[in-house]
């Protein structure tokens, strides 16, 4: 059984922190927004796809250095990110081959896990889904990490935070945990995970039993 672990809201609490960092930006541009509201309507998504999603609503583009700033503030407030509470009992109690799957760049999951020391724990089988194929909620990472394992996507279950991750990880065909322990979940968070597809949804990762969802 391969165990894929989405990275921001499952295994480090970043998500608030990005959060934070665009409603501050967007705020200032002229679209009053609040870290809550960030959250429940772009989380799990690219930076690409938001910055689409925000401009439409704008009615016009977002700035030309939008994308870098919100990139280089994110990164500097991850370098003090907090890993995510039960991380490393978790691992310690799970057997067999475990993966990252990331709609984040590489180089940002190497700041991010470096600075919770978890990249070590994943190395090298830390996957970026664009860097692979298409972001989520496309299945492109996960079936790609499949391929690398030699595991057929039916013994694999996925833990993801996001209702974009989860649709990805149900479209190849994977059973899915959904997690809100995150620190930027939301009322109403458990409900768009299970609409999604997520088979479970725990707020624990004391309560992450990837062997019993199979077993169902």
């Amino acid at each position: 059984m391969l165990i894929i672990f989405d990275c921001d809201g499952v295994l480090i609490d970043s998500e608030v922190l990005a959060a934070d960092v665009h409603a501050e930006l967007l705020s200032g541009l002229g679209l009053p927004i609040t870290r809550h509201e960030v959250i429940s309507r772009y989380t799990g998504l690219t930076d690409e796809e938001l910055m689409r999603r925000v401009a439409e609503q704008l009615g016009h583009p977002l700035p030309a250095d939008y994308k870098q700033r919100s990139l280089v503030e994110i990164d500097r407030r991850l370098e003090t990110v907090k890993p995510i509470d039960g991380v490393y009992p978790l691992l310690a109690r799970l057997t067999g081959p475990r993966c990252v799957c990331s709609n984040s760049s590489i180089r940002r999951l190497k700041i991010s896990m470096g600075a919770t020391g978890l990249w070590e724990r994943f190395a090298p089988h830390i996957f970026s889904a664009p860097e692979v194929g298409r972001s989520k909620p496309a299945p492109d990472v996960y079936l790609h990490a499949a391929r690398v394992f030699g595991v057929s996507p039916q013994d694999t279950v996925v833990i993801e935070d996001s209702e974009h991750g989860v649709a990805g990880a149900v479209a190849a065909g994977m059973r899915v945990i959904g997690f809100t322990g995150g620190g930027h979940s939301w009322p109403g968070h458990t409900d768009t995970l299970k609409e999604a597809g997520a088979a479970v949804v725990v707020s624990r990762l004391a309560d992450v039993d990837p062997a019993a969802l199979l077993r169902g």
